[in-house]
This record gives C-alpha cells, structure tokens and sequence, in this order.
C-alpha cells in the first residue's frame, strides 16, 4: 500500500491531530492566567526606551553635525572674532551647556560662552589624527557626563583655532510620565546620567540594577537578541522586571543607541550607549481563565472527535476493506460463497457488482438481476456529517466563546505610556522642524551682500547634503526672484517675496502638502533663505512600534501627515474629535463597537515651529495588545482554527485520495457487472480502491476469456480445479 495512500493514514492522522488539540485545549484554556503584570506592559516599557534611545541618538548626532556645519559655514566666509563665532552659534542653536573657541598652536582660550568646557579632554597634539577632531564623553569632578564635539575653524593667513561645544546625555522633549525614572548607561554598566521620579532610595537602586543588567543585554548582537523574523527596533531593547513591595513591582525597559537605517553609523550610535528606563506599577493577580472550561473544551472535542472517527471507521474504512478482501478472494478462484455486500453508499454498489460478477464466472449470464443495494448515504455525505461534528466544535470557539467585550480593563499604564510617547513624539517633530528653521538661520546669517550666486548655491548644496530633511533650498530676493537654489524644484509662487512666516504649509489640493521654512537674510536688502521640507522627512519620525495609528493634525483638524496610508488634508477620524478639540495633552479609553487607547499631544514649547499649531493624535485597538482578557481569546480562537484545520486537512485527503476513486470505482464495477467487457480497468493509486480496480480488471480477462472456451468443445467453470 502506498505510505500517503489509502483509507488508514488519514483517519490515523486525524485521530492524533485531535488527541493533540484535546491535549493543547485543555492546558492553555484551563491554565489561569496569574500574570502579575500584563505583558502589554513589560513591552510598553521597551517601547518608552527605544524612544528615548531614538531622542538621545538625535539629539547627540543633530549637535555634531550643527556645530561642524556651522564651522564650515564659517570657513568658507571672511575671518570673523572668536566672540562673534560664539555669539551666531548661541543665537543660532541654544542647545550647547557651553561653547570655546581657543587657538590650537598656543592653546590660548580666545573666548567661552555658559559654563566651564572641559578642554583638557582634547589633546590639541593629536587633532591631525584620523579621530582627532571625534566627538568624546568626559566624566565632571561631579559626576555628570558631557559630550564634548570639537569643530575646526581655519581661515587663509590666521592661526588655526578650535570650535569646542559641551551638551548634555539628556531626553529633549521626552515625556517620562508619572513615576518614571530614566536613565543613560555606558556600556560598563554604569549610569552617566539619569532623570525622572528619584526621589526613594529603592528607585534609585532599582534603577542602578536595571542598568547592569541592560549593559549586558546591550553587548548582543542587534540579530541574535531578537527571534528569527523579528522587525521594528534595528537595535537592542528588551524589557526588564523589578523587585516587588506590596502590591507594586517595578518594571522597566532598555535600548541602545543605534542607527536610523542598518549598517549605518552615526556619532552618537558608537558611543556604547543605552538607555533603561523604570517605572512602579500595579502588580494584582488577575484569573481570568476558568480551568473547568478548558477540561470541558478539551472533553467536548474527545467526544465529538471520537465519534467522527467511528463513523469513518464504521462506514468509510471497513467496507472498503472488506471490498478489497472480497476483491481478491474472487480473483483468486474462491466463488463458492457469496459476495458480503456493504450495506449502503459507493461500497453497498460496488459489493453488489462484485456479486453480480461472481455469479458471471459462474455462468451466469450478465443480464441477470443482482442483489438490490439499499439507499443510503453516500460517501461524501458522510465526509459531510463527520466536517460538521467537528465545526459544531471549531465554530464557537472561534466566533463565540471567551470574547471580549467593549468592557475590558485597560491598564492604566497603557494609557499613561501612550500619552507620554504621544507628547515625546509630538516634541520630536517640532523639535525636526526648529532645527530645520535653525539651519536655515545659520545659512542665511552668512549670506550677505556680496555673496554670489555662485557661493550660495554651494552652501545650499552642502547643507542639502548634511540633511536629508530638505527636498529644495533656494535663496528668494526680496521682489520674489530665486537667487540660487538646490534640489528639486521649488514650489514658489512666481513674483511673490518672501513669506513673513518662519514655518507654513501650503499645497492644499495636491497629492502633498508643502511645508516650507523661510529666514531672513540680515545683509541682502529683504532676501531670505527658504527650504522645503520632505513630507516623507516628516512622516518617517512618526513610524514608532506600539503607538498604532499616528498622524500629525493642523489647527483645522486636517491631516497633515501620518506613519500610513493618509490622504493630505483629509479631516482627522471623527472617533478623535473631542480629544483635538481639548487642545491639551491627552489619552483615554474610548468605548463602544471597537475599544481603542487613543491620546492627543499638541505641540508646546517655543521655536518657529510653534506657530503652526500643529497636534500629534495616536490611537490603537486594545485588541493588539498582550492584555489577559485579549490573550485568552486569541488563544480560544486559535483552538477553534486548529480544528478547524485539521479537519479541512484530514478531510480533503481523505476525498481525494478514497472517496473519489471510490465513486469512479462504483460506476466502473456496474459496467463491468453490466457487461462491458472491453473498457481496460487502470488503477490510480497503490491503496485499497486500487487493489479492487486490479482485482476486476482479471476478473474483467477471465470473463473475456469465457466464450473462447465456449468454442473450444468445453466450458470450464471458473474456480473448479482440474484432475
């Protein structure tokens, strides 16, 4: 017989397929669910800590490249004072701790801007190094980190000098949340700075455990930390749990600093970084999950499950089988007993053609009446009860049993984190934006009189190349004549001066909308400096695992940009009206024919950017999340498809493999009953249907072989031996 073929294995298969499933139902829908804290959360806080690796990671590479930008920019104009370099860096960006500038050959302090530099970081001997002029972490005598950024300003006929710059390892516009402590840890182990809710002793501990134990996981390789198939952060990040103190636990998440895109490097990613962040939570053992309802699941199928397969076995297997014995008991001569006939369906005719054949062998004729088959159910028809048993199974659970209703609870620090990341990335944005503004400033504060065309469109070129944020740069004279331009072209009105704006959108009715940066150039008579931005620059910042659905939403409530599929302009979802309406950071638990966690974070702080009054609005179905009540029926649904798989797969192969060829046999057994002699039976299988197919095509050759006997003088009646 063949090993995939025949009658046995599937009813085989799909009697261990549903032993299993049994087995499988009963230990994950009766085991109580006693999570202490739902895993939604543990992964809430990897998600906090990626963003605040992704802030950190920004902020450090956006401070190096301002301030060796700026020094070109300064490199490529007229010699200026030491204080005037100063004076346009803190005006320009107001990001640094503090700023120097010394002379490289005497190491002479030419002038210092806030607090104290660290200088004796830097080694000015060294500077022609390959990493001479890199970025470095300098520890202070109180026990703060700096990141220290050299820069080089150097000028036809004057002494070389030395652009230095301190910033801080801090969280710009990173909205840590109530009771959340966060933290930056080298890769030693130790934290070089840490923010947040500190005030107890024991956080303070927890806090120092959790970055050990961050720094190394950190030291993993970004694939290896990861399951196979795995996206989202290119880095590593994980989530971490605390000791415990009555019914709060504290948890925490960590992340390091990596790359936007893999294989990139970037400063502030080879720093051996990490960000770990912890917060105190509620830790109450919820049971969800009654375990008499798994055992009763699990006994339901056994029953059910049996009983499909004894009718298999009853009505499909052992008349096959006895069809293929009666089969072979013919061929071989043995007509002396009648033909066991089935009692109903494909097996009921062929048994009946086999008798009726019997007796042919034996003389008599083919029109000769044969033994009546009663009706009955057919093979198919049984297929069918045996589906439905199984789906009367697979069905509730799938679609009824264990689902949960628009009344689920929500951790409440589910909706604390997704507020707290909807305010980060609302920052984060506006934050892009200023810093856009900013480069445009320091641009056009070099740009004066007697700047040609020329020289201006090689600054713009270069600073298009340091930042991909921009998709046009042009320098717009006052009467609206573009002086000189980088990039795609622009989309400026012709004749129409500069705008008075710093930050504003237009496009309206296009396929995108076109926001625009302009900065008035002080020496060049009413000119300014304009940029556009990529709307694609803007929509990338959103794309942030765990938040859902993100757009960013105009003072009119249109969309303006989003991390999917948005159309430009469209009106925000009417689920999120009364949240933008509020005009204040926001996040709650909206109810009704689908539970979403849904926050709002309007832009605050100062910059250009400010003035376009722009919100952040995030929302995701509370489905997607690791919640118990969720879990439970994700976990139901997949029993339900599990059987209903392995009945579709056991089932189908069973009428393909026998219950087809069963049928074709029936009606190629009554025509050879009939008495049709001439059709040459082919078998299609090595399986029992095709053992009976061999058996009537000999049975088919001696009939054929009956009437040449007939004229040869005498008839030797089949199975009656010779002396």
């Amino acid at each position: 017989m063949s090993l995939v073929g025949g009658i046995r294995p599937p009813i085989a298969v799909l009697s261990v397929l549903l032993l299993s499933l049994a087995g499988i139902t009963a230990l994950t829908l009766g085991k109580p669910d006693n999570a202490l804290v739902p895993r939604a959360v543990l992964t809430s806080q990897q998600y906090v800590a990626e963003d605040g690796a992704i802030a950190l990671r920004a902020s450090l590479d956006e401070s190096v490249t301002d301030l060796t930008g700026t020094a070109t920019l300064f490199n490529e104009g007229k010699p200026v004072s030491a204080d005037t370099v100063l004076d346009k860096v803190g005006e320009v960006y107001q990001k640094w701790r503090g700023t120097a500038v010394i002379e490289i050959k005497s190491g002479k302090m030419l002038a210092a801007r806030g607090e104290n530099v660290p200088l004796t970081a830097i080694d000015l001997s060294k500077l022609s190094r390959s990493d001479g002029l890199a970025p470095r972490m300098v520890r202070l005598e109180n026990g703060q980190t700096r990141l220290i950024i050299p820069a080089l300003l150097s000028w036809k006929g004057r002494p070389q000098q030395l652009l230095v710059a301190s910033s801080t390892l801090g969280f710009p516009g990173v909205d840590l949340g109530p009771g959340r402590a966060i933290g930056v840890v080298d890769s030693t182990g130790r934290l070089l700075s840490s923010h947040g809710a500190l005030d107890s002793e024991r956080t303070r501990k927890q806090l120092d455990s959790f970055a050990k134990t961050a720094a190394r996981k950190g030291r993993q390789h970004p694939i290896k930390a990861k399951e196979p198939g795995a996206g989202g952060y290119t880095g590593v990040s994980g989530h971490l749990t605390g000791g415990a103190a009555e019914d709060v636990r504290t948890v925490g998440g960590y992340a390091t600093l990596t790359p936007p895109q893999p294989g990139e490097s970037t400063t502030a990613s080879s720093l051996g970084l990490t960000v770990v962040t912890g917060v105190d939570v509620s830790a109450k053992v919820s049971q969800i999950t009654r375990p008499a309802f798994g055992v009763a699941a699990a006994g339901a199928l056994l029953f059910i499950g049996g009983l499909a397969v004894m009718v298999l076995l009853g009505t499909v297997q052992r008349p096959l089988i006895r069809l293929f014995l009666e089969s072979r008991r013919l061929t071989r001569g043995d007509l002396a007993r009648p033909v066991s006939v089935p009692r109903a369906g494909e097996a009921a005719r062929v048994g009946a053609a086999l008798e009726r054949l019997r007796r042919q062998l034996q003389g008599e004729p083919a029109d000769a009446p044969g033994p009546a088959v009663r009706k009955g159910l057919g093979a198919r028809a049984l297929l069918a009860v045996c589906a439905v048993l199984l789906l009367v199974w697979s069905v509730p659970l799938m679609l009824v049993l264990n689902r949960a209703d628009s009344s689920v609870k929500v951790p409440a620090q589910i909706v604390h984190d997704q507020k707290s990341r909807t305010v980060t990335l609302s920052d984060r944005v506006r934050r892009a934006l200023n810093e856009g503004h900013a480069d445009l400033s320091a641009v056009a504060a070099l740009i004066g009189d007697r700047t040609t065309p020329e020289d201006m469109k090689k600054v713009l070129e270069r600073t298009m190349q340091d930042h991909d944020r921009y998709q046009s740069m042009y320098v717009l004279g006052a009467d609206g004549e573009i002086l000189a331009r980088a990039g795609d072209g622009p989309h400026h009105e012709d004749g129409k001066g500069p705008s008075k704006r710093a930050i504003e959108v237009t496009g309206e009715g296009g396929k995108k909308p076109v926001v625009t940066a302009t900065a008035q150039a002080p020496g060049r008579g009413g000119a300014a400096v304009v940029g556009e931005f990529r709307i694609e620059f803007v929509n990338a910042l959103l794309g942030r695992q765990g938040m859902g659905e993100v757009r960013v939403v105009d003072a009119k409530g249109r969309v303006i940009g989003g991390d999917s599929g948005y159309i430009a302009f469209e009106k925000a979802p009417s689920h999120m009206g009364s949240l933008l309406a509020a005009k204040q950071a926001n996040a709650t638990v909206q109810r009704g024919g689908t539970v979403r966690v849904a926050a709002v974070a309007p832009f605050s702080g100062g910059g250009a950017a400010k003035s376009l009054q722009w919100s952040l609005a995030s929302w995701q179905p509370a489905s997607g999340l690791a919640i118990p009540e969720y879990s439970l029926q994700n976990r139901t649904v997949l029993a339900g498809l599990l059987g209903l798989t392995a009945a579709a797969a056991c089932l189908g192969w069973l009428h393909i493999v026998v219950v087809r060829p069963l049928r074709a046999l029936a009606g190629q057994a009554e025509a050879l009953a009939a008495g049709d002699r001439k059709t040459v039976l082919f078998p299609r299988h090595h399986d029992e249907v095709g053992a009976v197919v061999r058996s009537l095509e000999l049975i088919r050759q001696q009939l054929q072989g009956q009437p040449r006997k007939r004229d040869g003088g005498g008839r030797t009646p089949a199975g009656v031996g010779r002396n």
